[in-house]
This record gives structure tokens, sequence and C-alpha cells, in this order.
């Protein structure tokens, strides 16, 4: 963890230098003395949207394990969403599933399925989003977005075939998971087993068909609505760019917060941003502007809605660890 840590701080300090770089810093304060308030508050209520429309899904996929309120769902996604933020190497990940199973019969394992089937979702629903953006305008985009987006579909289909194969050929799916986990040390292997199960057991909204399609319908909405917050705030700029810039920054921006840097994605947000408005060419210091408020304003929806729920869905890593290990234990005993 303290490699991944110093690698993530140390590749953030470059991404912020790349970021910076160049850049007239009076420019950057002009830029922001003439944002659009009104503009800028609509952008801030999209990502607010957002938020709860996530909690919202999650909910839904949690439904065949356990129904629970919604309120809780909005609760632990806030705190859940803070971790992810603030804890490096992206283990914040953990905090979701640990919070939801201390609140629910849900285990921990099984809330982290349900975790990485969000994470399915997401991609299948930016990738019909890039995909009809490169069939309406791939005459206006660059190359090498075109080329990203051509790897982006690989990887997805990957994904999906892997998470259906984990439901509707779950022995066999097993089977070649263990084949992996055996290369692990005899007692880690061991424990790994029953575990696996119980993460398979978080897919089960995927024998759904239609609530499937009310999950793919669901996803699509929470990124639109992350592509209008996108749009507002380039209004409160003055950009006067197409809707098409929100999706491409928005794509950008997805592909840079997804490695793993210091916490609070700072560099790679920042420099996703500016690598994507480029593209339409807008100058550096008036992206590095952009950049600045919409990295503001999302980690201030997180923080805020973050610390108003915290102190009623604590954890700690050590927390997170002992209740995996605790799920293992149960699962052996049965």
């Amino acid at each position: 963890m303290n490699k991944k840590l110093l690698f993530g701080v140390v590749l953030g300090i470059v991404l912020i230098y790349f970021s910076v770089r160049g850049i007239n810093f009076n420019e950057t304060i002009s830029h922001l003395k003439k944002i659009h308030l009104g503009y800028a508050a609509l952008s801030l209520f999209f990502i607010v949207l957002m938020q709860t429309l996530r909690s919202y899904r999650w909910g839904v996929i949690l439904q065949p394990l356990e129904k629970i309120s919604q309120f809780t769902l909005f609760a632990v996604s806030c705190v859940g969403f803070l971790a992810i933020a603030s804890i490096p190497a992206r283990l914040g990940e953990l905090a979701r599933p640990f919070l939801i199973s201390r609140k629910s019969s849900i285990k921990m394992s099984s809330g982290l399925g349900t975790v990485a089937i969000e994470r399915v979702l997401d991609f299948l629903a930016i990738l019909i989003i890039t995909i009809l953006m490169l069939f309406v305008f791939w005459q206006k985009l660059p190359l090498e977005m075109i080329i990203s987006a051509v790897l982006f579909f690989i990887i997805t289909l990957i994904m999906i075939f892997f998470t259906l194969s984990l439901v509707w050929r779950r022995e066999k799916a097993v089977i070649v998971i263990q084949w992996f986990v055996r290369k692990l040390p005899g007692k880690i292997a061991d424990k790994m087993d029953p575990v696996i199960h119980h993460f398979i057991d978080g897919f089960e909204v995927i024998k759904n068909v239609k609530m499937l399609l009310y999950l793919f319908f669901l996803s699509a909405v929470v990124w639109l609505v992350d592509v209008a917050a996108i749009y507002a705030l380039l209004f409160a700029f003055g950009f006067n760019l197409p809707v098409l810039a929100a999706f491409v920054v928005m794509v950008i921006l997805i592909a840079g917060i997804a490695i793993p840097t210091a916490p609070g994605f700072i560099g790679n947000w920042h420099y996703a941003c500016i690598l994507g408005l480029s593209l339409f060419g807008v100058a550096k210091p008036e992206a590095f502007s952009f950049a600045l408020v919409y990295h503001f304003m999302s980690m201030a929806v997180v923080i805020v809605l973050g610390v108003i729920f915290l102190p009623f869905n604590k954890f700690s890593i050590a927390d997170m660890k002992k209740q995996m290990n605790q799920n293992k234990l149960n699962a052996e005993v049965k």
C-alpha cells in the first residue's frame, strides 16, 4: 500500500506539473472572475443529482439480495464516494460493500460483486454513448480519440462476457477463477473459494432481464446527467462549444481518474480536462480554470455529503479487512 501511495502521489505531482506548465496564472484568475454563477449552480445541481441516481441504481442491483431503504443507500453511497476520493490505490471501493454489510444481511463479498456490476454497467453505458458520439461526429474527432474508443469497446466486451459467464456458466467460471487463485499462497487460496461464491451472488440481478434493461436505462441517465453538468459549466465559462465537447471531456476524464494517483484525483483530473478541451481549441489557461472549478465542485459535493453521513457510517481499512476475514470464516463453517 505504501508503494502504491507513493506511486500515486508522484504521478499526481507529474500530472500537476504538465497541467500548469506554461500557464499564465493571471489569465487563469481573470477567467475565474468571469464565471457565470447561474450556470455554475445548474452544474452543481446536476452533480448532486448524479450522486442520488447512482445510489438509487445501486439499490436496484442489491434488490435480489435484500431491499434497502433509499435513505440508507444514499448515506452509505455518500460515505463510500468520500472513501474513494480520500483513500489511495482505490481501496475506498471496499467502503460501500463493508458499510452495507453492517446495515443488512448482505455479505461484504456479495456487496463487492454488486459494485463490480455497477462498473460493468458504467462501462457499457459509456461505450454506447461513445459509439453514438463516433457515429454522429466521427469526422470531427481526432484519430487518437477514435482509436481509444475502439480499445475501450474491446475491453468492455471482455468485461461483459466475463460477467455473463459468472452468472450463466457459474460452475465453469468458478473453475477458471480457482485455477488463477491456486497460484496464490496456500492459506490464501483455501480461504478464497467461499469468497468467490459470495462475490458471484452479487451478480444475481443479471438473471432478471427486465430489471437488467432498467439498469441499462438508469446507467445511461446517470452519465447523461454527468454530460449535462459538464455542458452547463462550459456555458458558465462562456465557451461556445458543441455538446460533443462535454461528451469528450467526460470520456477522457473517466479514463483519467481511473488511474490510481493521489487522493482526490489531484493532477489526473485537471490534466484530463485540459486534454479534452484542447481538442476543441480551448487555450490552456481557460481549460485549467475550467478544470479547477469542476474539480472543486465535484469534490465539494463528495466531501460535504460524505462528512454529513460519516458519523453514522464509520469505517476503517482495518475494519474492512476484518469483515472480509469474518465472511470467509462464516462461509467455511457453513
